[in-house]
């Protein structure tokens, strides 16, 4: 027998809990920068009750093979990667009219 999802009521394997979460966020990628100069690229507007952040920090690291952290509810990852986040995210499964470039 097969764990049920809590949230849509169906079997784990056909939840559908988080494509809906996905194509619900309005996600604004931006190049901030910090001390000393160095750039960040911030990802926000991301709802933390849906999605989980600390994953998909992890898989935005390993796949732009840099740094970063999330806190308040956004991801900063170190360097300037606005056209790599955006494609690591449309890979992901967001929907691209969701996603704002500043």
């Amino acid at each position: 027998m097969s764990e049920i999802c809590s949230t849509c009521g169906l079997p784990k394997e056909l939840c559908v809990c988080e494509t809906i979460a996905k194509e619900n966020q309005l996600i604004e990628i931006s190049v901030e920068k910090k001390k000393f100069g160095k750039q960040y690229t911030v990802v926000t507007g991301i709802d933390t009750k849906e999605i989980d952040l600390e994953q998909l920090l992890k898989k935005l690291k390993n796949k732009l093979a840099c740094g970063g952290t999330a806190k308040d509810g956004k991801i900063e990852l170190q360097g300037q990667h606005r056209q790599r986040v955006k494609k690591a995210l449309l890979e992901m499964g967001f929907a691209p009219e969701t996603i704002v470039m500043r």
